[in-house]
């Protein structure tokens, strides 16, 4: 299984803003990346969540100049075959 790299806030050129906690700033920087959700009560704290914010942000911006458009209603339908 091959280990994935995340850029830090400071990698891509973020200024961390000093009223935040530094580590729980860039711990919700990686868990967005990661492709997490906010489910747990320590994942609301201010500082998390901003580190979170920056990171879709990111993301949005980064599939933008990929090319990659992103669909306003994402959902699931179930399709059987009749036979």
């Amino acid at each position: 299984m091959r280990r994935h790299d995340y850029p830090s806030p400071r990698d891509i050129g973020l200024r961390l803003p000093s009223e935040f906690r530094s580590d729980r700033y860039c711990a919700g920087f990686e868990h967005a990346l990661k492709g997490g959700h906010l489910t747990e009560t320590e994942f609301l704290r201010l500082s998390f969540r901003m580190g979170f914010r920056a990171a879709k942000r990111y993301l949005r911006e980064l599939r933008r100049q990929q090319g990659i458009i992103e669909f306003p209603l994402r959902a699931r339908f179930r399709m059987t075959a009749i036979p």
